[in-house]
């Protein structure tokens, strides 16, 4: 094989060259423990600092430069401003996620002899750089390429390297008595250390997974997923075939165990049944205990608002949103108590949603159709609406979340639930259609109507439940349907909240019926839907407080009763371990 004009390509590097550059990039380790008091030589650092200045760069501008702290005094006012940062970021979190954060050393930035402050200067090279001028923030990814290279040569050299990203950027220049044109990439601490981990110190803590390289490969166009040279691959079909059943033996071990635990067999009822399916979920007995947990609120609006099945205008969706993002709902407060997280998917808001904290930009459409007119939405929108929540779940899960409640927001999302429900378990039409909102009997009796001119005009199978979703669905069923089916592909066990999530929960069973091992029952909302949904779905709710909220509220609730099934399987003493004399047979 010859290049242009007939030039051998070029040649590899030799093998071992190959194979050491390889295990160095799998060997690189971002480092908090461990460091030793010793120096770092010179010649090591100017070996570290020479790679890093070959990086690549935009238009050769090599904005970067290096700032090497050694003396303590600075050191010790750098770290000052990392704590108090530190400690905003750790109100900021979740009951649960701060007792962890808590546990975590995150910086060494006295523990090292040096640190190295890498700095951008967006401005270097003049106006006419190569490359910048439509997007100048290339300046600052080439510095971080910079970072990079000192990070694999540290790592080569034997040293630890540790980012810090706890600052407040303009706060630290000024301490640095860095020029203001300056932007600081990163913080990094470094030294030699004891040892490196045999994994990343956040995966090895359980705060974060590592996402595999199958979840990050688009061949040809976002979502056709698909390795290199290899077959290409379906995001849902991939996760229908990783939906497994519960480890029997798994479950059995549970079962056993609750009858050895230091109380009378069967005293503590339904949380002992939940414990066993939690470590049938596990495949672990006793399971871990499912904490962290998030919520996901899924928003979406709903073209079937016209025929006047509600009296609420259709922008509050919008106003809900808006006020799950700014902690104000229902939802937000009870996840508090609960030390749960609530983020919010707009798989199909029909107003265009601002960049806000917390919220996945994911719409598949503004709103679906009126699926009293043609289809709620195609098949393909109904597809990617429910790998939209495939990987709302992953996502979650790789975050280092062991539980995910279901959470909604959708004006009118009750009509289609129930006319989901009808399908799915052969329902008339009056017998799952509930208030709702609160309507009067005259809107009952027109949302009924509506629901019935939907189903005779779209006759959907039950066994084509991407069909049913594209027919009658919301887009935040279709994106809940896939939140369910990723949450069980992972192992990990998923709250169900109420009607919506119910309906949802009946378009997954339908495509992977072992999803249902997955599931858990909130609670029982006042919709009738649900007990009909439930019932089929063969759960029993863990509440019944007449809620009919939605958001995620009844689901969160629950949420400790679950963790503390768990926790009663895995700390409660046996009557061996205590001593305890069991009941005489």
């Amino acid at each position: 094989m010859t290049g242009p004009g007939g030039a051998l390509p070029g040649e590899p590097m030799p093998q071992q060259d190959i194979d050491a550059f390889y295990r160095l990039v799998a060997a690189r380790r971002d480092m908090r423990n461990g460091f030793l008091p010793g120096p770092v030589s010179d010649e090591v650092l100017t070996r570290v600092l020479t790679a890093a200045h070959q990086a690549p760069s935009v238009g050769l501008s090599q904005p970067w430069d290096f700032l090497i702290i050694r003396d303590r005094a600075v050191r010790e006012r750098v770290r000052a401003l990392a704590r108090r940062q530190q400690d905003v970021f750790a109100g900021s979190l979740p009951r649960s996620r701060a007792l962890r954060f808590g546990d975590l050393k995150v910086e060494a930035i006295l523990d090292t002899p040096v640190n190295i402050v890498v700095t951008c200067d967006p401005t270097r090279g003049g106006r006419h750089v190569l490359g910048r001028h439509a997007q100048p923030q290339v300046a600052a990814y080439s510095s971080v390429c910079a970072v990079q290279n000192l990070w694999l040569a540290a790592r080569a050299e034997g040293l630890g390297v540790g980012w810090v990203s706890f600052f407040d950027e303009r706060e630290l220049s000024a301490t640095l008595g860095l020029p203001a044109h300056l932007e600081v990439v990163a913080y990094l601490c470094v030294g030699h250390v004891t040892e490196f981990p045999p994994g990343p110190e956040l995966a090895l803590s359980g705060w974060a997974r590592r996402r595999p390289l199958a979840w990050a490969v688009h061949d040809g166009r976002w979502g056709q997923r698909g390795l290199p040279g290899g077959t290409g691959v379906s995001l849902l079909a991939d996760t229908l075939a990783a939906v497994r059943p519960a480890d029997a033996g798994a479950m059995a071990q549970a079962r056993e165990r609750q009858e050895r635990l230091t109380k009378p067999s069967g005293s503590l009822g339904v949380l002992e049944d939940l414990s066993v399916r939690l470590a049938g979920v596990a495949g672990d007995c006793p399971p871990p205990v499912p904490e962290p947990a998030a919520v996901a609120v899924f928003a979406a609006d709903h073209g079937v608002h016209a025929q006047g099945v509600t009296p609420w205008p259709q922008e509050v969706t919008t106003q809900m949103v808006a006020n799950f993002l700014a902690g104000g709902a229902v939802v937000n407060a009870i996840a508090a108590q609960a030390g749960a997280e609530v983020c919010v998917v707009d798989v199909g808001v029909a107003a265009e949603l601002p960049p806000a904290p917390g919220l996945l930009p994911r719409k598949v459409r503004p709103g679906t159709a009126d699926m009293t007119a043609g289809p709620a939405m195609s098949a393909d929108e109904a597809r990617r609406a429910v790998e939209a929540g495939i990987e709302t779940a992953r996502d979650l899960v790789a975050a280092g979340n062991r539980c995910l409640v279901t959470g909604d927001m959708g004006i009118a999302n009750t009509t289609a639930s129930a006319a989901l429900i009808a399908v799915f378990t052969g329902a008339e039409a009056q017998e799952v259609t509930g208030r709702g909102t609160g309507i009067d009997d005259e809107t009952w009796e027109r949302k009924v109507g509506v629901i019935r001119r939907a189903l005779a005009r779209h006759r959907p199978d039950p066994a084509d439940p991407l069909a049913v979703l594209a027919a009658v669905g919301g887009l935040e069923h279709a994106a809940l349907a896939g939140f369910l089916l990723g949450a069980a592909a992972l192992r990990t066990p998923v709250v169900l909240d109420g009607v919506i999530a119910c309906a949802a929960a009946l378009a997954a069973r339908a495509m992977a019926p072992d999803v249902v091992d997955c599931l858990v029952a909130g609670h029982m909302s006042t919709e009738p839907g649900a007990r009909r949904a439930l019932t089929v779905l063969g759960l029993r709710p863990l509440l019944d407080l007449d809620m009919r909220l939605g958001e995620g509220s009844g689901a969160v609730l629950a949420v400790p009763l679950v963790q503390a099934a768990a926790r009663v399987l895995r700390d409660v003493a046996t009557f061996d371990s205590a001593g305890v004399s069991g009941a005489k047979e």
